[in-house]
């Protein structure tokens, strides 16, 4: 019996890999909806088929972003700090309008600077690594310190500093590892860089500006929340979903047919698109069809990637092709929203810097990789960098690769359990949200 108890633990211990990660994400997910209870309506969903969705999405009554969702209190704990001047949680009034239009300025950028700021960056980080032979390098680690630098320029309208670039590094990476539950919240490094933006602004050396009736906390929060949070992280997660999409697939993009490089951004965004669920509150009621009504301060959550699963591109397959098939504008493809209600306002330089990126990167290296690809990369990408001339990693080394991404993503998945519930637990204590709204507000 006891040969056979300890069979069946060395079975389960080796297979861990397969498994364990898929168990730890059910207890996850059973331990949020215990600690935040059964709140909003999925759209698509069955009150909102995915035919409705971005109609829906559009209604000018899907206005509220954060008053009234009790999930709003872990969005803010993980943005934290001036989580109430991050422009997507701020209410729609005339201080969303004034942040947003500040926005704007900050992004029009004609598309052939975008390009060269992004290829700039990619540049002096590629310069960084060993010349001439293979670099085994974390994707999302190697393009953090690209968008530090191209957001710290749009910005400033100056050259980014080391010391500045090391702080939006250590505050990004602090906002994306917390998001995705692989460490704690370490807000020392988020309190750095909001002290360094205030300083710029109370000297006046920060052309970014809030109108009278901001402060110049508010503002540093602002810029931080904008550029320095949602920007560099996003930027550095689309890239690495980008490359190693492509290390992963047999055809490698002509770096010199900017279309072919475009359809495998897009493509990368379709399969693996940036933003999960966003939640909207109404303030109306919606009439989504003759037999159901959305009542005044319904929680809508729209999922991107279950609506990017529906329709004529519908599968999961990395096919950048299909774009030569299917027109986006019928595929149910949104990577950056719905214009109408709050789309990504970085949505016309951002394929620009991404495809420069890409481009660059490709210009110098092939790339390979053994390690899994999931929307959520909580590995950050791990994947080889071989330069012309050097050998790349052959078949045995990359199963070895592939063997050990799963291993530790056995490992990461119990950090993510630990983790994760002590953030949903501290967010529900702490209701950054709730108790920002029960104050009176002008």
């Amino acid at each position: 019996m006891i040969w056979a108890l300890l069979g069946l633990a060395a079975g389960l211990l080796w297979t861990a890999p397969r498994w364990l990660p898929a168990v730890v994400v059910g207890v996850r997910e059973w331990i949020f909806r215990r600690v935040n209870g059964e709140e909003g309506i999925p759209v698509p969903g069955p009150l909102v088929g995915a035919e409705q969705f971005e109609r829906v999405y559009a209604d000018a009554a899907a206005d509220g972003r954060s008053r009234g969702a009790g999930l709003s209190d872990l969005f803010w704990y993980w943005l934290a700090p001036g989580p109430q001047m991050h422009q997507e949680h701020l209410e729609p009034g005339e201080r969303y309008r004034q942040v947003a239009r500040a926005t704007r300025q900050v992004l029009a950028v004609p598309h052939a600077r975008s390009d060269e700021l992004a290829t700039a960056a990619t540049r002096r980080r590629l310069d960084a690594l060993p010349p001439g032979r293979t670099a085994h390098v974390r994707l999302r680690d190697l393009m953090m310190p690209i968008w530090a630098e191209v957001y710290y320029e749009l910005v400033f309208a100056e050259p980014c500093p080391p010391a500045a670039r090391e702080l939006i590094v250590a505050n990004a990476d602090d906002v994306v590892t917390a998001l995705k539950g692989t460490s704690l919240r370490h807000m020392d490094r988020r309190d750095r860089l909001t002290r360094y933006l205030l300083g710029r602004i109370e000297d006046g050396t920060c052309p970014v500006v809030l109108p009278a009736g901001f402060s110049a906390r508010e503002t540093a929060w602002y810029v931080q929340g904008a550029f320095f949070n949602t920007a560099v992280v996003q930027m550095s997660e689309a890239m690495a979903h980008v490359l190693l999409s492509i290390a992963q697939h047999p055809h490698r993009p002509d770096v010199d047919d900017d279309d072919e490089l475009d359809r495998s951004i897009d493509e990368t965004l379709r399969v693996h698109p940036l933003f999960g669920v966003a939640h909207r509150i109404t303030s109306a009621p919606i009439v989504v069809d003759e037999r159901v009504t959305l009542p005044a301060g319904s929680v809508l959550l729209f999922n991107y990637l279950a609506y990017q699963r529906t329709g004529p591109a519908a599968d999961d397959a990395f096919d950048p092709d299909r774009w030569l098939r299917v027109p986006r504008r019928d595929a149910h493809y949104i990577p950056y929203g719905v214009v109408a209600n709050r789309a990504c306002p970085a949505r016309g330089a951002a394929p620009v810097m991404l495809r420069a990126a890409t481009r660059e990167v490709l210009r110098r290296y092939s790339l390979s990789s053994g390690a899994a690809h999931t929307r959520s990369l909580p590995s950050r990408g791990p994947a080889y960098l071989t330069p012309a001339g050097a050998r790349a990693p052959g078949r045995l080394r990359l199963a070895a690769h592939a063997s050990r991404d799963r291993w530790a993503g056995a490992g990461r998945s119990l950090t993510q359990l630990v983790c994760g519930t002590y953030m949903v637990l501290d967010a529900r204590r702490q209701r950054l949200c709730a108790n920002y709204f029960q104050e009176v507000r002008p």
